[in-house]
């Protein structure tokens, strides 16, 4: 994959990847310093809790999600949204089928490996 996406991303030319069970992630927008992603969850898809040093902001698109950031858990719902800080400890249960857009900076280099 390319060090920086076009101008312009068109979401049904991009791939959804399988990245857990019932869980999918459609790389969008990127360069070196920032990236957009959308995740879409079935009912009951975990987000494994997990750390890395990127700071991230996730907008919840659809459904709704019980989100864990440290040892604090709270419910979101469509139009919320959440902040990571470097290195804490988070992730997410699908209370119901839903989308999420995460946006990563610096970009996650881990996700473009391979591509």
């Amino acid at each position: 994959m390319p060090k920086q996406s076009n101008a312009f991303v068109e979401s049904k030319k991009q791939i959804w990847e399988t990245v857990g069970d019932g869980v999918q992630r459609q790389i969008l927008g990127h360069d070196p310093q920032l990236m957009m992603v959308c995740v879409k969850f079935n009912k009951g898809s975990i987000g494994p809790v997990h750390r890395h040093p990127h700071r991230q902001v996730t907008y919840v698109e659809q459904g709704s999600f019980e989100v864990q950031i440290g040892s604090e858990k709270k419910v979101l719902r469509k139009g919320d949204c959440f902040f990571i800080p470097p290195d804490v400890d988070h992730g997410v249960v699908a209370l119901e089928v839903g989308t999420l857009v995460d946006v990563f900076t610096p970009t996650r280099e881990d996700f473009l490996a391979g591509k």
